[in-house]
């Protein structure tokens, strides 16, 4: 630490408190998020390779899994090989760069994600709404647009929250409750007025929470709504199969965001909170590839297609 006038100290080096302070969970923790760190990794990265090698997943749908699955693959990277190496190492230090560096790429990648996703149900609206103009809407350069507006969204959301938490002033306290830096964590325990950071924090929820939120539902309302006006059972079955996958993704990634910052809500529910940010943080990027390929006929067909080329190689 620093020196500052008086008795307080400005700190430079962080400790995360963890997951959890018993000594006996440590090792089946480690070996528990080594193994879903491990499935997420071959996962979303068996997923993006897929996706390039197979030119039958080359449509837009496939375009904007590609782009999840590589925002999975690096969002789980920012925080889960620190979490691991916390749970074997007895010093859980952290330097004030690399808190900031690790908050503003988490930060990147989950707003990415929640706009990416609205991007999904965007496709799937124009898919099964207006299936006989697709082709033309969902042009490479409607694609292209919107993931670098994901992108954008993200970059701009990071940069606000990190820049104010950049102005503040960490001085005595220097534990983290939580196995990452994150924002309402760290803002407990700056020793300067945080109202700034508030506000933004308001701001951001309010529209990275509402305007994809919104956007989603809307589609989805009108989505639902023709596939009612499907006559066959089979033409519904098969609509509602298209959106499904897609349907489980946002529900697992919005409901546990939203259930992790009610937990956030009042002081007292810290521990809650640190615990329930897994099924937020982890368990998304592992169960996405996942639910996107069990549930997928063309993902399984073309999977199917590889392996068969890849063995064919090998016997000549």
């Amino acid at each position: 630490m620093t020196m500052l006038s008086g008795n307080e100290s400005l700190v430079t080096e962080f400790l995360l408190a963890g997951l959890t302070d018993h000594p006996e969970l440590q090792l089946p923790l480690f070996y528990l998020f080594l193994i879903i760190y491990i499935v997420t990794l071959l996962g979303n990265l068996g997923l993006v390779t897929l996706i390039a090698l197979s030119s039958n997943l080359h449509t837009p749908m496939y375009y904007f899994l590609f782009n999840l699955s590589s925002i999975d693959l690096c969002y789980s990277s920012v925080f889960t090989p620190k979490m691991l190496m916390n749970f074997v190492s007895k010093k859980n230090g952290i330097f004030y760069a690399g808190c900031m560096t690790q908050l503003f790429f988490f930060l990147f990648f989950v707003i990415s994600e929640c706009y990416m996703l609205t991007a999904m149900a965007y496709d799937r609206y124009v898919a099964i709404c207006h299936p006989l103009l697709y082709k033309v809407t969902m042009s490479q350069q409607v694609c292209s647009g919107l993931s670098l507006a994901a992108y954008a969204m993200g970059f701009a959301g990071a940069s606000a929250h990190t820049g104010c938490m950049l102005r503040l002033t960490f001085c005595n306290a220097n534990v983290i409750n939580h196995y990452l830096c994150d924002i309402l964590p760290l803002l407990q325990l700056s020793c300067t007025s945080t109202y700034v950071n508030e506000v933004v924090v308001l701001i951001a929820l309010g529209v990275n929470g509402t305007v994809p939120s919104f956007t989603i539902l809307i589609s989805y309302i009108f989505i639902i709504a023709s596939i009612m006006r499907i006559k066959s059972t089979q033409g519904r079955s098969k609509a509602f199969s298209t959106c499904s996958s897609h349907f489980i993704t946002i529900s697992l990634f919005f409901g546990s965001a939203a259930f992790m910052y009610l937990k956030y809500s009042s002081l007292g529910s810290m521990e809650q909170g640190k615990i329930s940010s897994v099924f937020y943080t982890n368990l998304p990027p592992m169960l996405n590839p996942l639910i996107y390929s069990l549930r997928n006929k063309d993902v399984k067909v073309s999977l199917k297609k590889v392996m068969i080329k890849i063995q064919r190689r090998d016997i000549f």
